[in-house]
């Protein structure tokens, strides 16, 4: 499965799901395809505030903890102006933490627990 995520500043996302770690595949001028491990998803040039600011996507990660001190290390709030990057916090199936894209894009990075 590979969901279609919008973007404001097409470039500008595309840089910054490549400073994540994501490879990235043109597919076209205003469309590419990211990777991750087994995780895809479509990256457009196209940019509805409503449909974007509702868009949340969830990646398991093998070690939230690990992933976290990463994130934090790529400093991607001082590179790019709207990223927000929040802690871990604790829950009844696993732990997470998040990231809101250059866009608005909401994502959740989570380990379940055992």
């Amino acid at each position: 499965m590979r969901p279609f995520i919008g973007s404001k500043n097409f470039n500008i996302s595309r840089s910054f799901y490549r400073d994540l770690g994501f490879k990235e595949n043109v597919l076209g001028p205003d469309f590419s395809v990211f990777h991750s491990g087994k995780l895809s998803f479509y990256l457009q040039a196209y940019y509805v505030k409503d449909w974007v600011d509702n868009t949340m996507v969830f990646m398991e990660v093998e070690d939230v903890e690990q992933f976290y001190k990463e994130l934090i290390a790529l400093d991607l709030p001082s590179q790019y102006g709207n990223v927000i990057v929040k802690p871990i916090v604790h829950l009844d199936w696993g732990s997470e933490c998040f990231v809101h894209d250059p866009s608005g894009v909401l994502w959740h990075f989570g380990q379940f627990n055992d």
